[in-house]
């Protein structure tokens, strides 16, 4: 992914100067000329040739500027957008009990969303790939669009994804692991599909739609199942050479310390993430809700007991509160971010980002004549990951009209 920060890094061919107006328009939504080249560094000749180009090739549209419009002095500014009816685009976040796709336009707008319940996790990647199948038709059919209409597909799985091999290394969702999954939902849908780890897709989506948009440098934590991370630093959504960078959850807080889904010790996860919660309700009370239900009704109900004074579920969220402080801590003295954003369903429940959390974090943080990071909270669903999948499969599209262009 590339962001405003990076553009003046690319090489000033003609493939280049065309890749980075049109990330560009794509990153700032709409935006004039005169600001294009100076955020991208091309010569302003250049970006008004250029975008002359993509406005009769249907790719960009021109909008006046309607705060210019409404003054008597000067020739109103045109602001430039990516034109939305030049593709469909669709992405999809897989969960633990459900997949939640989102269709959209080319410029961003969302036009369909569908959520396909009674998804589970740890099954065959053949029938991951026929669940995700139904819910893409089921969202596409509350439209005026078909199937072939979409012109790609960005899909969020959470674990560890190597996009460049793409493999999954390792994922809840999947039972057959390592493997390739592109290469069986490639062999389910007859347009081209991009797979990434569901945290960074949401942190896109931040990035595009959210609180991060127009924040150069920031980090998402995201709390579900497993404990996750996004790392946009300079405008740039940060990977690690094999995919794994900002595997948050999987930091360790406590030597030989609790047990982790992953099978180390002492991991951020084995504390905070949901299973770890219900785990030590189970041992530590009658913890009286049936195993049957989903995670999220079961995390309600111990929340709830907390709420109600049950010191033994109080002291559950009092630790991993301080565990979670203690790790971000640890976040901001490696990265030193303008800003943190909490993101996700689980955002909910405040013990995540209350005064005590918020407190460890500046207690165990480099003291210096700044203040701390700014902390938000943004409580989306998982439809804001759905968005962050369609935005990554607007990305690749973007980068194929310039392929294409290159080779015309």
């Amino acid at each position: 992914m590339s962001g405003p920060g990076s553009f003046k890094n690319q090489t000033m061919s003609k493939t280049g100067n065309r890749a980075a107006i049109l990330e560009c328009i794509s990153t700032a939504g709409k935006i004039a000329r005169v600001d294009i080249a100076k955020v991208t560094g091309i010569n302003p000749a250049t970006v008004t040739a250029m975008t002359s180009d993509l406005l009769e090739e249907g790719i960009v549209e021109a909008l006046p500027d309607e705060e210019k419009q409404n003054t008597k002095r000067g020739r109103p500014q045109v602001k430039l957008c990516l034109n939305s009816k030049a593709f469909i685009l669709a992405g999809a976040k897989i969960s633990e009990d459900a997949i939640t796709v989102a269709i959209i336009d080319f410029a961003g707008n969302q036009i369909s969303e569908y959520v396909r319940e009674g998804n589970s996790f740890s099954i065959s990647k053949e029938q991951l790939a026929e669940n995700l199948k139904e819910a893409i038709s089921a969202a596409i059919a509350n439209t005026d669009f078909y199937l072939s209409d979409i012109s790609a597909l960005g899909v969020g799985v959470p674990g560890y994804v190597d996009i460049a091999s793409e493999c999954v290394h390792w994922s809840p969702a999947i039972s057959d692991t390592p493997t390739n999954f592109v290469k069986t939902l490639r062999s389910v849908f007859d347009f081209p599909v991009m797979l990434d780890n569901d945290v960074n897709l949401a942190t896109l989506a931040e990035q595009r739609f959210g609180l991060g948009k127009g924040v150069s440098d920031f980090l998402v934590v995201t709390i579900e199942h497993g404990v996750g991370m996004g790392i946009v630093l300079n405008n740039n959504l940060f990977r690690g050479t094999r995919g794994l960078g900002g595997e948050f959850g999987h930091t360790k807080v406590q030597l030989n310390g609790a047990l982790c889904r992953c099978g180390q010790r002492g991991c951020l996860e084995a504390y905070v993430a949901d299973y770890a919660l219900l785990r030590e309700a189970d041992t530590a009370f009658k913890f009286k809700t049936s195993h049957d239900l989903p995670t999220g009704q079961r995390l309600a109900a111990l929340y709830q007991e907390a709420k109600s004074g049950n010191q033994a579920a109080l002291s559950i969220f009092e630790r991993a509160g301080r565990m979670l402080g203690m790790g971000l801590a640890n976040l901001v003295n490696i990265f030193d971010p303008s800003l943190i954003i909490f993101s996700g369903e689980r955002m909910q429940y405040d013990f995540l980002y209350e005064k005590d959390v918020l407190e460890e974090l500046r207690k165990n943080t480099l003291d210096i004549d700044r203040p701390p990071p700014e902390v938000r909270v943004h409580k989306w669903g998982d439809l804001l990951w759905a968005k962050g999948a369609a935005a990554w499969a607007t990305e690749y599209v973007i980068h194929q009209v310039v392929a294409k262009t290159n080779a015309c």
